[in-house]
């Protein structure tokens, strides 16, 4: 049977997937507590869990429909985007320095580059 995506590539899709799923639930019950102590910490650990598991999504789109150089710019720029934004999101709630938040834009640009590279790389090749 034919493989429909490099393994590498399907497993970056599982770990970005569970790892959204895992720290959900991480966050929900084990750090609870933790989360609370801090200022807006539960809903920043909310909108990290939510654009992680969001984008994790879209990174099955990157790496299944992406074609092209476009497509590998999406799948990269989904990872980077998780990494940084949903990254320094989880870092803030958990009680990472304030400056740590200088970092959570360019997560977001890279998340806004990931969604115009994949809708280039669904163009029609006519």
């Amino acid at each position: 049977m034919r493989q429909l995506v490099s393994t590498r590539s399907a497993l970056l899709v599982g770990l970005a997937g569970g790892s959204a799923v895992l720290l959900g639930a991480f966050g929900a019950h084990a750090l609870h507590a933790t989360l609370q102590a801090h200022t807006d910490g539960v809903e920043l650990w909310r909108t990290a869990m939510s654009y992680h598991l969001w984008h994790a999504l879209a990174l099955v789109l990157g790496v299944a429909l992406g074609r092209g150089r476009s497509g590998r710019i999406a799948v990269v720029a989904f990872v980077l985007g998780i990494l940084l934004f949903s990254g320094s999101l989880y870092g803030l709630a958990l009680g990472a320095p304030r400056w740590t938040g200088i970092i959570t834009p360019f997560g977001g640009l890279a998340f806004i580059i990931g969604w115009i590279a994949l809708g280039l790389s669904l163009r029609s090749q006519d």
